[in-house]
């Protein structure tokens, strides 16, 4: 039989839980609304939109397209932010391809679009995952994260009073040998261009270290690490990096399927991290991926699907619930992301 072909049924007798809405208002912090990833919402209408958060439990919606280009991020200011301001906030962005015509005066030329951008009504900077592992400097050489020469625009970010979503590295996996060893083989398969081999790229370890280099070397400023952190394989990292800096913060976009096979280090993780966790899919506005996240932190149920499909697109596993209390469920759904996001502290 070939292996695509394998579909085991578990013979387990579980308990399912339905959590069609979430016990509190949700802010996703992490998600598109454009491409393949956010569902072509950019070309239908808001209302229709609405009515799909509305159904969800979604309260303020993070777009984080903007960040692909200042064309983007007019156009959804001008879909979305202005038809329904309370609901949505969108993230500006780096041009990184306009370094080869700025030279040396590129970083305050950056610095200078985030402040325009800003005026635009961007409310936060989204870093893409190329800037550490493709994007380089007028000379050809590959840019670290924590490269000394872009400190104006960390600076910026800190001054215009903008947190920074950055996600500098796919699961680890992603970098592994693509052998019969690597747990995302499947995965990786599919979607070949995911596949970062050291003979091409930097290491895993040389990333995730330069972007602790940042984000300590900017106290100043607000970072929101995407996918817990970038490396929600290793919660005793992540922990480690927001013991020692208090301007870190994680959201845990698309990576449920990494918690959620280590509930009792990620119950452990969210309790002793609660004022630091954002909420997140990174899934479009889909209803059925928000209920299985919602399942996933509120229940206690064992060994389920993580995914809307079978098998389950990162890895043949399943997860187990990690029936949070209440109290850490409101700061995860929208008190840290009303604070650090939206910059107030009322309720939604």
């Amino acid at each position: 039989m070939d292996l695509r072909e394998y579909r085991p049924k578990s013979a387990l007798q579980t308990k399912t839980t339905l959590v069609n809405a979430p016990r509190y208002p949700v802010i996703d912090a992490h998600n598109h609304l454009s491409g393949m990833f956010g569902g072509g919402w950019d070309q239908r209408p808001v209302p229709e939109l609405l009515d799909r958060l509305d159904e969800a439990g979604v309260q303020v919606y993070v777009d984080l397209d903007g960040g692909w280009g200042e064309d983007v991020l007019q156009r959804h200011l001008a879909h979305f932010k202005q038809a329904a301001p309370e609901r949505f906030a969108v993230f500006g962005g780096v041009n990184w391809d306009a370094w080869s015509e700025h030279g040396d005066d590129f970083p305050e030329w950056a610095a200078e679009r985030l402040r325009v951008q800003k005026g635009w009504g961007a409310q936060g900077l989204k870093i893409w995952k190329p800037f550490g592992l493709s994007v380089k400097d007028p000379q050809g050489r590959l840019v670290s994260i924590d490269d000394a020469r872009l400190d104006p625009i960390w600076q910026a970010a800190a001054a215009l009073d903008l947190p920074v979503t950055i996600h500098v590295a796919d699961p680890v996996a992603f970098f592994w040998e693509l052998d019969g060893e690597n747990e995302r083989w499947e995965e990786l398969q599919a979607h070949p261009d995911w596949h970062f081999p050291a003979s091409k790229f930097p290491s895993f370890d040389s990333i995730l270290g330069s972007l602790a280099n940042l984000v300590a070397r900017h106290a100043g400023t607000t970072f929101i690490a995407a996918h817990v952190g970038c490396y929600a394989e290793n919660l005793a990292w992540v922990g480690a990096l927001l013991e020692r800096c208090p301007n870190f913060y994680v959201d845990i976009a698309a990576r449920i399927p990494e918690l959620g096979r280590q509930p009792y280090t990620a119950r452990k993780f969210f309790l002793q991290y609660a004022d630091r966790i954002l909420f997140g899919t990174d899934m479009s506005p889909d209803v059925d991926y928000y209920r299985i996240y919602y399942r996933f932190l509120e229940s206690d149920d064992e060994y389920f699907n993580y995914d809307t499909e079978e098998p389950p697109g990162s890895g043949r596993w399943r997860i187990y619930g990690l029936y949070l209390p209440d109290d850490v469920l409101e700061k995860v759904y929208f008190r840290n992301a009303q604070r650090v996001i939206l910059r107030r502290s009322q309720q939604i």
